[in-house]
């Protein structure tokens, strides 16, 4: 995959960006609505989480956005002690509302870049990212974040991602972009296609699952898996 990061999207643009789309993020359907099955990837990753920690007290959202994925594991487990991280503090702060009411624990909100901060190790039961690690540039960037996030597990905790992602064989990933320009473009129309396709060749650098699967492995998880793929969007993670 070759990267174009002369055209990329800076930090300031992408949190400009979601500074001003809280509303559109705080429902579901809107927030995840170019996310092929969105709902189901969210389903299955957090009753995953169930089933492996039933006990956990503890979780770690990275890019929260309004906090749709930590108010989903509330769902089926209530009371946790949520982190909620993300560059865009109307973000955060919408989260922290939202899910303040939902947990009779603590609500910790960061406002920061994952790269940039520093988390306590052997601290969080589960975490997850939710459509945001495809922002990632460099793959020692990649190494960072999946390094930083496999110390702040405890043991047997898991980390679970829901991506945009890429192919390593082009003529499939051609394959993929022309399908995915197929679901857009019957969601909401050709320029809304446009649209959508042009924000991600400008924002947006996902890498393979093949790929992450391999960096999870090699930073210390024990066991890695794949929940769900369709077209070029995936559900997958790994266990300490």
């Amino acid at each position: 995959m070759i990267e174009k990061q002369l055209t990329k999207s800076n930090v300031e643009e992408i949190r400009s960006r979601f500074d001003n789309d809280v509303q559109r993020f705080s429902n579901l359907d809107t927030a995840q609505q170019t996310v092929i099955d969105a709902q189901y990837c969210l389903e299955i990753i957090t009753e995953t989480v169930r089933y492996l920690t039933p006990n956990a007290k503890s979780s770690l959202d990275i890019g929260c956005g309004a906090g749709n994925y930590t108010l989903k594991l509330l769902q089926k487990l209530p009371s946790m002690n949520c982190t909620l991280i993300d560059l865009s503090l109307p973000m955060l702060l919408k989260a922290q509302e939202r899910v303040s009411q939902e947990t009779s624990g603590t609500v910790r909100i960061l406002q920061s870049d994952i790269r940039d901060i520093e988390l306590p190790e052997n601290e969080y039961c589960v975490a997850v990212a939710g459509a945001v690690l495809h922002h990632l540039r460099k793959e020692a960037e990649w190494e960072l974040v999946f390094n930083k996030v496999y110390r702040a597990l405890k043991p047997g905790a898991s980390f679970w991602i829901c991506d945009l992602v890429s192919h390593d064989v082009p003529a499939i990933q051609t394959l993929f972009e022309n399908v995915y320009g197929e679901f857009l473009e019957k969601l909401g129309g050709n320029d809304f296609k446009e649209n959508v396709l042009n924000y991600i060749e400008k924002e947006d650098t996902p890498r393979s699952i093949n790929y992450q699967l391999e960096l999870l492995k090699k930073v210390g998880f024990r066991q890695v898996e794949v929940l769900h793929k369709n077209r070029c969007f995936a559900a997958f993670g790994a266990v300490k």
